[in-house]
Order: C-alpha cells, then sequence, then structure tokens
C-alpha cells in the first residue's frame, strides 16, 4: 500500500502548507481516515488469502482473540471486472423485463392511491399494476428496439480479486500475525 505525498513530500516542490479549511482544520487526504473518523499510520500486510470468505475468516478469528479488528482492513488486489452473459435478449424478452419493473411500480403507486382512496382498495391496486405492467413493456421494448441490435444480450457485471489481503497497522501487525499463524496451525490440524 503506497502512502500518499504532499507538497512538503516531493523533492523541488516548493515548502507551501495546506490551508485551513472552513471548520479551520487542515484538512486529511482520504486514504489518511476511515470511516471511524480515527487517524490510522501505515499498514502492513499479514496475511493473504485466495478468496474473500478466507480474509473474512482472518479477521474474525482475530475478533474471536479480542484483537482490535478496528485497526484491520481487507484489502482485494488485482481487480478485474467479469461480466457474466446471462442469455440472449429479445424484443419481448426486453418487453417482459419491462412489464415487471411497471408492475412494481404500478404496485407502488397503487398502494399510495389506495390508502388514500374511499372506492374499492383492491380494484385501484390491480389497475395501477395493471396499467404500470402495459407501459413497462412498452417503453423496454422501445428502448431494446432503439439500441439498434448493438447489445443483444442480458449480463451482470461484477468486480473479482486475484488475492485478498488483511492488512493491519504496524504497531499490532506482530500481534495480528501471531494469531493468525495460530488460526492456520488450528486449520491444519496440527497440535
Amino acid at each position: 500500500m503506497t502512502t500518499p505525498t504532499t507538497p512538503t513530500d516531493s523533492p523541488g516542490t516548493p515548502q507551501t502548507p495546506v490551508p485551513p479549511g472552513p471548520g479551520g482544520a487542515v484538512p486529511s487526504l482520504p486514504a489518511q481516515t476511515t470511516g471511524t473518523g480515527v487517524t490510522t499510520g501505515p499498514t502492513v500486510v499479514v496475511g493473504t488469502y485466495p478468496d474473500y470468505a478466507l480474509a473474512q475468516q482472518a479477521v474474525d478469528h482475530l475478533s474471536d482473540n479480542k484483537f482490535p479488528v478496528q485497526r484491520t482492513s481487507i484489502v482485494g488486489t488485482d481487480l478485474r471486472l467479469v461480466e457474466n452473459v446471462l442469455g440472449r435478449l429479445t424484443t419481448g424478452r426486453a418487453a417482459a423485463a419491462g412489464a415487471a419493473s411497471g408492475a412494481w411500480f404500478g404496485l407502488l403507486i397503487g398502494l399510495f392511491f389506495g390508502l388514500f382512496s374511499d372506492s374499492g382498495w383492491l380494484a385501484v391496486l390491480l389497475t395501477t399494476v395493471i396499467i404500470g405492467a402495459v407501459w413497462g413493456a412498452i417503453f423496454g421494448a422501445i428502448a431494446h428496439a432503439a439500441t439498434g441490435g448493438r447489445r443483444d444480450f442480458s449480463s451482470r457485471s461484477s468486480l473479482q480479486a486475484a488475492t485478498y489481503e488483511v492488512h493491519a497497522d504496524t504497531e499490532v501487525a506482530d500481534q495480528a500475525r501471531s494469531l493468525l499463524i495460530s488460526l492456520n496451525w488450528q486449520a491444519s490440524g496440527a497440535q
């Protein structure tokens, strides 16, 4: 993991301080803060795992042994975008998907109208679901036809990492390593 440099850290750049922000404090870089508001120092890798579940199990083991897990992080490395093709997308399928989402929207609107309506609540709900499904099918078919056949398949995208590293603050890294070594010994069946 790299540490961000400030203008005072780089050789050859003028030594200008960072001006204070609107609250009067000097702003910190995003990499220097965690979500808890606690500023962290440099971290080191204490374990590398082939999948997220094993990295999560390692941090869980640290937590079970009363380790301060707020000083750790799981970092996915070598990220890649994987797009799984689910099937062929036709105008009929696009219309069906549009009808389904339109029906859900119609159900939501029908619930609101039904709550404040004096007439038959079920009739209002059924009418809005049907109208939503019809308009959703029309817009789904038009949207698919507008692509001109450039994307005639449906897919799902996900980010995947090649490995997952467990990082810990340098002050507690040795303790984390020894606890993770004990986890590996337990997993191997060693006594």
